[in-house]
């Protein structure tokens, strides 16, 4: 069983109270720049991968998606999922992101929202992403920034004041396996560098047609304490892909 912290009643009960998990995708930072880079989901059929509350299931349902399936691990996250979806046509199951499988060309979009940096082997699951994907099919993820994830800790060096002095960056190109901190819990994270998200799609004959590495709003910035901080080293990173619209030929 792949490591699953969200379960846990404690963990669970802080995440239950981050402003993303209270406001949907209003309260998430990077959805300005993330709703941005949707496709027209009307007739899509979607896979969500890692699809927590499910909001962006719920998002994709209201946008008239013909088929919308949101896949986590987590049990308590799919039971928030389905009573805040009631009554809208979403399909939920409890698997692994690295352990799904539908069959090849099954989705116009596969969609993964902060998710993608739980995943030990990027290049497997993306294999896998191509195969369940229609021709012209789009994959669309956001992940945590590498910058953000390379040294483990995801926190900030201070002074002797306990004044911000920078953001640490060390160990970038040894990828693998981190013990961060979130909400306060040791939780496993992997780390991978631009070329390790990148290449894996390149390879496989994915075409990157968007990137963005969101920054917080102008009001944000504005009306959030500590929100000015978040300008000095991304967090986040939002990768769009297109597999090719022609089949190609095998050998």
């Amino acid at each position: 069983m792949k490591e699953n912290r969200y379960d846990d009643p404690e963990f669970f009960e802080k995440y239950s109270q981050m402003s993303r998990s209270v406001q949907g995708l209003s309260g998430a930072g990077e959805w300005p720049a993330l709703e941005k880079m949707m496709p027209d989901v009307e007739n899509m059929e979607i896979l969500d991968l890692g699809c927590g509350y499910g909001w962006h299931c719920i998002y994709f349902c209201q946008k008239k998606a013909a088929r919308v399936i949101g896949v986590d691990l987590s049990e308590k996250m799919l039971e928030t999922a389905r009573k805040k979806s009631a009554g809208l046509d979403i399909s939920y199951r409890r698997c692994a992101m690295e352990d799904v499988d539908f069959p090849d060309n099954s989705f116009d979009m596969v969609f993964s929202s902060l998710a993608l940096h739980y995943v030990e082997d990027f290049a497997r699951l993306a294999e896998k992403v191509k195969r369940m994907l229609k021709p012209g099919g789009i994959f669309l993820f956001s992940c945590e920034h590498p910058v953000f994830t390379a040294q483990g800790s995801q926190d900030w060096l201070y002074d002797e004041k306990g004044e911000i002095r920078c953001f640490p960056v060390d160990r970038y190109y040894y990828q693998g396996e981190r013990d961060a901190i979130f909400l306060g819990e040791h939780v496993r994270k992997y780390h991978r560098t631009f070329t390790g998200y990148l290449k894996p799609l390149l390879k496989l004959g994915f075409t990157v047609t968007d990137f963005e590495e969101p920054m917080p709003t102008e009001e944000a910035r504005r009306t959030i304490p500590g929100m000015e901080d978040e300008m000095r080293r991304p967090m986040m990173m939002i990768i769009k892909a297109t597999k090719s619209a022609t089949v190609q030929p095998e050998g």
